[in-house]
């Protein structure tokens, strides 16, 4: 049987979430996978990544409030707006704590964002991360975000520490740019972790250290494989009986009697896929 669900993994800094999930992928013995929001190579925390069918519910699953904690460095700012790059532009204007707090009020709400020139947004087809290291610089166009909270949680010298709980595709090296400009300096990013996402919690995610100990020494890392249906339950259930569900694996449509709308589709205690009721008709979305 195939090896499929999802992992829920605390990825390192240093290495970008593809060759993680490439990595963890080669210790369950999966090579097909997808992950949900990726996160910069220098970034640590949360990522999930979905294993063999279960990347089929990538699509379904839901959205929600990202939480990232993230260190910022007044007085210089890189090309990549963190410690990865090359530094571009240097200040004496360190803020007042009063006037971080300020300009992070400024940011609260539903903002226009401009990304980093290093991203992976696609600009004329190419990434702009791509047309950045060629020394080809994009005006990359504003984008419309939205930042739930954000506040400062500390300060060691000029390392402030900061929190922020935003939506989906907001980049958190942008929000450290502009509170910098916004007090009339410039900084750098020095630190990202992200500890939520589309609802799970780093305190729920393993370590690729750990997973790869396990395995060399024995142990089996599919034991946290969640199952391909993980996350989706908030999304109303439909059970057939064996002979609908296998029809319904088929691409029949079911008749049932349930509300128009999205569902999970079990046959049994089988997950069997993702269905669409239209007028008392159950259609395959996605099956598994």
């Amino acid at each position: 049987m195939e090896t499929s669900g999802w992992i829920l993994l605390d990825k390192p800094g240093g290495i970008t979430s593809r060759a993680a999930g490439g990595r963890v992928g080669r210790l369950i013995g999966q090579r097909k996978f997808g992950h949900i929001g990726t996160l910069d190579p220098m970034a640590s925390g949360l990522v999930a990544i979905a294993y063999g069918n279960a990347t089929k519910m990538i699509p379904f699953m839901p959205g929600g409030a990202k939480e990232y904690l993230f260190d910022i460095q007044f007085g210089f700012e890189t090309d990549t707006l963190d410690m990865t790059g090359t530094e571009i532009r240097r200040t004496d204007v360190i803020p007042s704590a009063d006037a971080v707090r300020d300009a992070m009020t400024q940011l609260i709400g539903d903002i226009d964002q401009i990304p980093p020139v290093f991203c992976a947004v696609h600009v004329n087809g190419q990434r702009a991360y791509a047309l950045a290291r060629r020394g080809i610089m994009v005006d990359m166009a504003p984008r419309r975000v939205h930042i739930e909270s954000l506040q400062l949680c500390g300060q060691d010298g000029n390392i402030w520490h900061c929190r922020v709980v935003c939506g989906t595709g907001t980049y958190v090296r942008s929000i450290a740019r502009d509170i910098a400009y916004r007090c009339h300096s410039v900084a750098t990013v020095s630190m990202i972790r992200r500890i939520q996402t589309n609802g799970f919690s780093i305190k729920n995610a393993v370590t690729l250290d750990f997973l790869e100990n396990l395995v060399h020494n024995g142990g089996n890392a599919c034991e946290f494989l969640h199952a391909p249906d993980f996350g989706l339950g908030d999304i109303p259930v439909i059970n057939l009986g064996d002979g609908d569900g296998e029809r319904y694996r088929n691409g029949g449509f079911i008749p049932v009697a349930h509300v128009d709308g999205l569902c999970r589709v079990y046959s049994g205690n089988t997950f069997i896929g993702m269905g669409m009721v239209v007028n008392n008709q159950l259609c395959p979305k996605r099956t598994l």
